[in-house]
C-alpha cells in the first residue's frame, strides 16, 4: 500500500524522532515511510521528494528537523501538501532554535509545529487531518481519546485525599 504519510528527517541522528510518531502511525494502520534528506546538504533530495508525494499518495508530511532546522520549510516550499514540522533537541539551544525556525515560517509558507521532540503529536495531527475523509480512521482516533481519558482518570483514584473533580467521569 502507498504511503499516507511521510516522516521526513534531516539526518540519520533524528531516528529516535522518527521512531515515535511511527509508533503512533502504526498504531492507527496509517501507511507510512521514513526518509532523509538535508535541506542544507541534498536540497535536490528535498525538493523531488516534496514535489513527489502526493503522486504517491502521501497526504501528510512530517518533517523533523534540529538546529537551524530549515527542512520543514523547504519541503513546504515545494509542496501544497500539509506540513508539519516536528522541531529536534539539540545543540546549545536545546530545541529552542529550531522550534523558533519552524514556528516563524514567512507568510505564503505555512508549517504547522509541535513543541520540541513532539513526533507523538505530530503524527496525532497526521491521523486527524487524513480522519477527515476516512470515517473509520476518525472512529479509532476517538477510542484512542477515550483511553486516553479513561487512563488520566484511572491515574486520579491512586492518588489518596484527593477529590474527585465535579462533573468527571466518577458518575456524575
Amino acid at each position: 500500500m502507498n504511503p499516507k504519510v511521510t516522516i521526513l528527517l534531516g539526518s540519520a541522528s533524528d531516528l529516535p524522532v522518527a521512531r515515535k510518531a511511527a509508533e503512533i502511525l502504526e498504531e492507527f494502520s496509517v501507511p507510512h515511510e521514513v526518509g532523509i534528506a538535508s535541506a542544507h546538504r541534498t536540497p535536490e533530495d528535498v525538493r523531488a521528494l516534496a514535489e513527489g508525494a502526493a503522486a504517491r499518495g502521501v497526504r501528510v508530511i512530517l518533517a523533523a528537523a534540529g538546529l537551524s532546522a530549515a527542512l520543514p520549510g523547504v519541503v513546504a516550499a515545494h509542496t501544497t501538501l500539509p506540513v508539519i514540522g516536528i522541531p529536534v533537541a539539540g545543540g546549545t539551544l536545546g530545541g529552542l532554535d529550531a522550534l523558533l525556525s519552524i514556528a516563524q515560517m514567512p507568510p505564503g509558507v505555512p508549517v504547522a509545529c509541535t513543541g520540541i521532540d513532539g513526533a507523538r503529536n505530530a503524527a496525532l495531527l497526521a491521523v486527524r487531518i487524513l480522519a477527515l475523509d476516512d470515517p473509520d480512521l476518525t472512529e479509532r482516533y476517538r477510542t484512542w481519546a477515550r483511553r486516553a481519558a479513561d487512563s488520566v482518570v484511572s491515574s486520579r483514584s491512586k492518588v489518596e485525599g484527593l477529590p474527585p473533580i465535579p462533573g468527571e467521569a466518577y458518575g456524575a
